[in-house]
């Protein structure tokens, strides 16, 4: 049996750190919107340092887990962890202080400094999923290791992420083709109906190589537990695939 790869320099413990401060940051911002108030939804709202810190926070960690079954070489692996790492801090920093500041984080064209930070995130998100598709190819390129299953789950969660990805490119897509034409108010709404199928698919790149690892501390043989990680593939494109049918019947 593969066990998980040990990887003992010191970028990687960083990142991980750094993912531990951003879930961290989400937590304590879940705290502030326990005692402020506020409203949950609508585009100013303490959900969103609590949501981005817990999401950003949780994919940072597992992405350099993941990667490291990528067959990379360190250095490559090293530079787009450290540019995604950053990446992440910058996004949820911004969504942070536009939250604190009363203000709406994203499509916000208000004031040069709300359009500067609005459109930092969007560059942000598009340098994200520059650096998770290399990740994806790396992963579909060469054959992952690890225990049995862990190359089906690797491949299947970037292959779903990248479904999260594209559903969150056309969001801000739309979103800043309003903003533009002067609709802000309908620009805010306008990402309702992509918010199911972008979470959903977001977390695939998590869940199912973690399935992957705890089904080999198991004394199931390695056929049982490919057979367990395909029918979770399954499953989860299932879900993905009714979050799309959502998103297209409520457009």
């Amino acid at each position: 049996m593969q066990t998980a790869p040990t990887d003992r320099s010191p970028l990687p413990r960083l990142c991980r750190a750094t993912g531990l401060v951003l879930l961290l940051s989400g937590l304590a911002h879940l705290l502030v919107l326990a005692v402020d108030g506020g409203p949950w939804d609508g585009p100013v709202s303490w959900r969103k340092p609590v949501t981005f810190g817990l999401s950003f926070g949780v994919t940072l960690i597992a992405v350099t887990w993941i990667t490291s079954y990528l067959d990379l070489r360190p250095r490559a692996r090293a530079a787009l962890l450290a540019v995604f790492a950053a990446d992440c801090v910058v996004e949820v920093g911004g969504i942070t202080l536009q939250a604190w500041r009363g203000v709406p984080s994203h499509l916000n064209m208000e004031t040069p400094f709300d359009t500067t930070v609005s459109m930092t995130l969007a560059v942000g998100g598009g340098v994200l999923v520059v650096l998770l598709t290399a990740f994806a190819l790396a992963s579909f390129l060469r054959r992952p290791t690890g225990p049995a299953g862990m190359a089906l789950a690797v491949r299947s969660g970037f292959a779903v992420l990248l479904v999260g990805l594209a559903s969150g490119a056309a969001m801000i897509a739309r979103g800043v083709v309003l903003t533009r034409t002067g609709h802000q108010e309908a620009a805010y709404h306008s990402t309702a109906w992509l918010k199911p199928l972008h979470g959903v698919s977001l977390h695939a790149v998590l869940v199912l190589p973690v399935l992957a690892r705890l089904l080999a501390l198991t004394p199931w043989s390695g056929t049982v537990r490919r057979r367990v990680v395909t029918g979770a593939v399954c499953c989860y494109a299932a879900a993905v695939a009714g979050a799309g049918v959502w998103a297209g019947l409520t457009y």
